[in-house]
């Protein structure tokens, strides 16, 4: 019994996109192995780490559970959409490196995503609020503090305002 294919239509960080995909392919193996997209990591492969966050139409999904064919008409960013023109890091993925919010860097994507979302709400946020959005990460190394630290402080930042921690 051979696999049935679909052609899809998408965006992948502001480029226009399309390609044959098997349709029990997910949006993780998309990525990484048709695009070379390597910041969208394996971890789990069932929806509970975030190492394969990625934004859909500005909403973050944990790709490893999307299907490809899901994307039909989409627009998809991954961190490495997130860098400008030039190649100059986003406030946020600035706000991580001022903050030594990354150790291994393997959880780092999915939390950036996750906090561009955040940020683009442009709102402020308690830190009980912050911390929840945050939830549906894992991180083995870096004990959460310092990136929360850093998606609270790009928030202030965006905000115009001060922050003291």
């Amino acid at each position: 019994m051979s696999a049935q294919y679909k052609m899809i239509r998408c965006n992948i960080n502001g480029r226009d996109v399309e390609k044959m995909v098997d349709v029990r392919a997910s949006l993780t193996d998309m990525l990484r192995n048709e695009y070379h997209l390597t910041s969208v990591k394996k971890g789990c492969e069932v929806g509970e780490c975030g190492a394969c966050t990625v934004l859909i139409d500005g909403e973050t999904f944990n790709s490893c559970i999307y299907l490809a064919i899901w994307a039909e008409g989409k627009h998809i960013v991954t961190l490495e959409g997130l860098l400008g023109a030039e190649g100059e890091l986003s406030d946020i993925q600035q706000a991580f490196i001022d903050e030594t919010a990354i150790q291994c860097g393997f959880c780092t994507p999915g939390f950036i995503l996750t906090a561009r979302e955040i940020l683009d709400a442009d709102r402020m946020f308690t830190d009980d609020e912050l911390r929840k959005l945050l939830s549906g990460h894992l991180c083995r190394c870096t004990g959460y503090e310092n990136i929360f630290r850093a998606v609270k402080k790009a928030m202030y930042r965006r905000q115009g305002r001060e922050i003291d921690f």
